[in-house]
């Protein structure tokens, strides 16, 4: 079932993970072994979240890997819908 508009998972991040733990983003980089730039542009929703972050979050945060990447999945998937409205595309089928 699709999201109406789903969150970045950056966001969810922020405010499901690193926030209640009160960590900085740099004491949560350290953790997670990646720079404090690339989980800033995690966070800030100038990234996704690729299979091997969501590995290093399921690990981190004691959740699945599946799950980071469905919501990344979901949240590309309701902004390219969005962007594709306007594109015109000729239905294909067998004769």
């Amino acid at each position: 079932m699709k999201m109406h508009n789903p969150p970045h998972p950056g966001e969810v991040l922020k405010e499901l993970c690193i926030e209640p733990l009160g960590l900085s983003v740099t004491e949560t980089a350290e953790a997670l072994g990646v720079s404090r730039k690339t989980l800033s542009a995690l966070i800030n929703g100038r990234s996704g979240v690729s299979p091997e972050m969501a590995i290093r979050l399921a690990k981190a945060f004691d959740t699945s890997a599946e799950s980071w990447l469905n919501q990344q999945v979901q949240y590309d998937l309701w902004q390219a819908e969005r962007k594709a409205r306007g594109l015109k595309v000729r239905r294909l089928s067998a004769a």
